[in-house]
């Protein structure tokens, strides 16, 4: 076994722990190749492998976070222009907020401060998204072809989709308290390195709290998709058969709210009872980027026609994007 190899299997995908559950079950007289036993060795494993995953890459996120608050963000965005000002944009939110819902607020403050509207647009796409602990969390159990081109397709779709909303002009369609706001640059103070740690630590803990249900509800789908669901019944919805599944999983993933956490073991479930890639991709994006919950909040801030825009210009690009992955499935996987 490679060194890579080694790091994706034992590291982060953390096979050494499913082994020891499965042998912790069978001493308690629990058969793990059967219903119950499969299924509660899944859901202890995917809960156990993401929560330590979580909490390590929130920190460290958080940690990389701390050297760039809102304002300073916006003053780094305030320097760049055109198709630039988007892509750094969609990399800054890379490094923020976790859910669609966490994003909306920094996407006000960043409007409102006068940042134009198709940067703005490209943070709120990538940030839910692309950010780091996806990327990992995904070579955990795609491997890191798939996870890295995942990452580079929605950095695109955040780009392309900030860049068409800024070509077509829809400043008019901003809420006037977000137009009329006016920026308010207030210095951040320069935190010490055990200030960042501090913060990191706590924000650890807040996102944990808010997270981990999804992850219980996640891992519980999931190992009832992984042991309880016929393999057919899922090739037949979601595999090479139904040319719709890309769009059935996308729209399927839309009402539904969770981050890219409690979606990684539905997905996983799901790969291993034959659904495309490309299909669970689709319906990973979906979920992360246009949940209810955050078109509700983001309803607030916008009128329809530029929600309009933005829900189609998200849903058309994971739907191409889902089929793209599912015409090269052949050379990731």
């Amino acid at each position: 076994m490679g060194v890579w190899q080694f790091i994706q299997d034992q590291v982060l995908g953390m096979k050494w722990l499913n082994e020891l559950i499965g042998k912790g079950l069978s001493l308690l007289s629990l058969d793990i190749g059967e219903r119950v036993g499969g299924s509660i060795q899944f859901f202890l494993y995917d809960t156990l492998k993401i929560t330590v995953l979580l909490c390590f890459l929130i920190f460290v996120i958080s940690y990389i976070q701390s050297y760039f608050p809102p304002e300073r963000s916006k003053r780094i965005l305030g320097r760049f222009h055109g198709i630039g000002a988007n892509i750094i944009s969609a990399l800054l939110g890379t490094v923020t907020p976790f859910c669609s819902c966490s994003s909306i607020p920094l996407f006000i403050g960043f409007t409102s401060a006068g940042l134009p509207l198709g940067v703005t647009f490209s943070f709120l796409i990538s940030s839910p998204m692309v950010d780091l602990g996806s990327l990992i969390l995904l070579i955990s159990i795609f491997g890191a072809k798939v996870a890295i081109i995942y990452v580079v397709v929605g950095l695109l779709i955040a780009v392309v989709g900030g860049t068409l909303i800024e070509k077509l002009h829809m400043e008019p369609y901003v809420e006037e308290f977000l137009r009329n706001a006016g920026g308010v640059d207030i210095e951040s103070p320069t935190l010490t390195k055990r200030e960042r740690v501090q913060f990191a630590k706590e924000q650890v803990v807040s996102t944990f709290k808010k997270v981990f249900p999804y992850i219980l509800v996640g891992v519980g789908i999931g190992a009832f998709i992984h042991n309880w669901i016929p393999e057919s019944w899922i090739e037949a919805v979601l595999g090479g058969n139904n040319p719709f599944g890309v769009v059935l999983a996308t729209l399927v993933g839309v009402p539904m709210y969770a981050d890219i956490f409690g979606t990684i073991p539905v997905a996983e479930a799901l790969l291993y009872k034959g659904a495309q890639l490309g299909t669970i991709l689709s319906f990973m994006m979906a979920v992360t980027t246009l949940s209810l919950p955050s078109l509700i909040m983001l309803r607030k801030a916008v009128k329809p026609k530029l929600l309009a825009l933005f829900i189609s210009v998200c849903t058309i690009g994971i739907i191409i994007v889902g089929y793209l992955f599912n015409a090269f499935q052949f050379l990731l996987i």
